[in-house]
């Protein structure tokens, strides 16, 4: 194999169901990067098999690698501890967990020290948890790049709203909007007034969903009024999912307004994300006349992983 000398350090986003890394040189450039669906469950039970092959891929003998996401919960690699709120994201760095175990490049002189990255666990004034796991990495990276304050957006199939103070993280909440989006539209009633035409993403469709979601009523009773919306004909069938992905978002930031999540900070918020789930919280948010800055998740994730890098890492 042609090593790539350059390549210091190997942050790798290792997520349930993908896995992305990015081979950092001594400055902190990407200088090599890789995606896959080798996620915690693909990989499980071959954990050692699948960082070597990816290594391999990268061309790389990197002095260190630093594993976030899901790779560290129980679905894993290694159980890593959650941290609480009092540890801001600087002090991350601190909290590594070492992964110890035979690499099979140690014969011949490689042995790459691991690092994995704890998740946190914040609790509300009423002691209820909230936990994020993958996400604070990107945050820490953020931060390096000087968003220390505000409200954070990381949507996905758990969406994280976190208010984050000088570095800390001051607030946690967590909806389950793009895992019921999934199930919703793939299984049971509204999955079948959809239909298995084929369907256009239909805007329009979109914000109505955003609106209704104001109304404040109950998700349950929301969800069924897309049904309805379909069988009385009233919305085309192939309006359904455009439609439910609207209610879902417009719910989540309903919660956020009616609980005055935004009170010290205005109407302005900072999102990381993809660029697709970016456009449509953006679409959302002009709808209630609120607004998300739109911070790069790979360029936070890289700074992070440069940071963690920085003589934090030892034998």
């Amino acid at each position: 194999m042609a090593l790539n000398p350059a390549i210091q350090v190997v942050g790798i986003d290792w997520g349930t169901t993908h896995r992305r890394a990015y081979a950092l040189d001594e400055s902190g450039r990407c200088v090599a990067e890789q995606a896959d669906g080798e996620g915690a469950l693909a990989c499980k039970g071959r954990f050692p098999a699948a960082l070597a092959d990816l290594l391999n891929t990268l061309q790389a003998q990197p002095r260190a690698v630093i594993l976030s996401g899901m790779v560290g919960s129980a679905l894993g690699w290694q159980l890593v501890p959650y941290v609480e709120g009092t540890v801001d994201l600087p002090a991350l760095a601190q909290h590594l967990m070492p992964l110890v175990y035979a690499h099979e490049s140690e014969a011949q002189g490689f042995a790459p020290v691991i690092r994995m990255v704890p998740g946190y666990c914040v609790r509300n004034a009423a002691g209820q948890p909230d936990v994020m796991r993958g996400e604070e990495t990107q945050l820490l990276g953020a931060h390096y790049l000087g968003h220390s304050d505000g409200w954070f957006v990381l949507p996905g199939t758990h969406s994280k709203w976190v208010e984050l103070r000088a570095g800390r993280v001051a607030q946690l909440r967590t909806y389950m909007t793009g895992e019921l989006f999934d199930l919703l539209g793939r299984h049971g009633t509204l999955a079948a007034a959809a239909g298995s035409a084929a369907e256009a993403w239909d805007v329009a469709a979109f914000e109505s969903g955003v609106l209704a979601a104001q109304s404040g009523a109950a998700l349950s009773h929301q969800l069924f009024g897309c049904r309805a919306r379909v069988v009385s004909g009233d919305m085309a069938a192939t309006s359904s999912r455009a439609y439910l992905s609207g209610l879902l978002i417009g719910t989540e930031l309903h919660d956020v307004q009616r609980d005055r999540v935004a009170s010290d900070a205005g109407r302005s918020f900072k999102l990381i994300g993809s660029p697709a789930l970016a456009t449509l919280y953006q679409t959302a948010a002009a709808l209630l006349e609120l607004q998300f800055e739109v911070l790069d998740s790979r360029a936070a994730f890289i700074a992070a992983t440069h940071y963690l890098s920085l003589d934090r890492i030892s034998e």
